[in-house]
């Protein structure tokens, strides 16, 4: 398996940006691409949750991948995140912008607002959480990667400037804890959940974005609240046909946001960027091979 590979000066100055979406399923639909060719990643964890759709955006290099399937047919515990973050590396992605829906904790996130989380709670028990983990085909050696900041602080800001050049209701930061799932939470873990300082529910954030950033891959998320959490006694409780109806009614508006965002990342030198993240895995990285 392919080492991280950190350029030289020289090398750093031509390297092309190119940018990984993951999203909800029919992620590609509203998206128009030109040059789209599909691809089956082969990756040393398996298969991704799909296809790699590949074209481009304004111009920009870019992949599309499913996270849950095309068809949403793969349960957020079971989704290959190992893959799917690899098989964006193996495409060459600098960036991935990853679109989320999450529930919301506190009255101040409601239903239709968009967000840009600055943290993450990873309260998962059952996924892989690492690609360095001692098996047969993985790299060799620990990677004790730092999670603070949980995203690329720089990618967030593209994604926050974008959401107000286009006026959409956006909430500048937040703090998102990942249910195992695929059942939702009960009153009580909800109030367990706010004390521990979580605004959000998501079932897909991590370890996702550990993954990435294990891989060097500047990431951020664009989320979109869709529902109040149980909490919330003021309002009934969503069914997941009425999360699945305001995610789809929102979904050209998180796509308009992630269009401008690329384009502005794009029109910027990302070098220093990319050699940092790179040097962030190879620092904490132990192998005494």
């Amino acid at each position: 398996m392919e080492e991280l590979e950190v350029k030289s000066e020289e090398e750093r100055e031509t390297i092309p940006i190119k940018i990984g979406i993951i999203g909800e399923a029919n992620l590609d639909r509203p998206i128009y691409l030109a040059e789209r060719m599909e691809y089956a990643v082969c990756t040393p964890f398996g298969k991704p949750s799909d296809v790699i759709i590949d074209g481009q955006i304004e111009g920009v290099n870019v992949s599309l991948l499913s996270r849950n399937g095309r068809n949403h047919d793969i349960m957020p515990s079971n989704i290959n995140y190992r893959a799917n973050v690899w098989a964006m590396r193996k495409m060459g992605c600098t960036h991935i912008l990853v679109t989320n829906t999450y529930s919301s904790l506190r009255e101040n996130f409601q239903p239709g607002h968009l967000v840009v989380p600055h943290d993450v709670i990873d309260n998962t028990t059952r996924r892989a959480q690492t690609f360095y983990d001692g098996a047969v085909g993985s790299p060799l050696g620990v990677c004790h990667v730092p999670m603070n900041p949980a995203f690329c602080e720089r990618t967030r800001q593209h994604l926050l400037s974008a959401a107000k050049e286009l006026e959409f209701p956006t909430r500048y930061s937040g703090t998102v804890l990942t249910l195992e799932g695929p059942h939702y939470s009960t009153v009580a873990e909800n109030n367990m959940f706010r004390k521990w300082g979580a605004d959000l529910l998501s079932m897909t954030l991590c370890p996702e974005a550990t993954l990435a950033k294990e891989a060097g891959i500047l990431y951020a998320s664009l989320g979109l609240v869709t529902n109040m959490e149980c909490w919330c006694a003021q309002q009934p409780n969503a069914t997941t046909h009425e999360i699945f109806y305001i995610f789809k009614k929102q979904s050209e508006n998180l796509q308009k946001v992630l269009t401008t965002a690329i384009k502005t990342i794009a029109a910027e030198d990302w070098a220093e960027d990319i050699l940092k993240a790179k040097i962030l895995v190879c620092s904490n990285f132990a192998n005494n091979k």
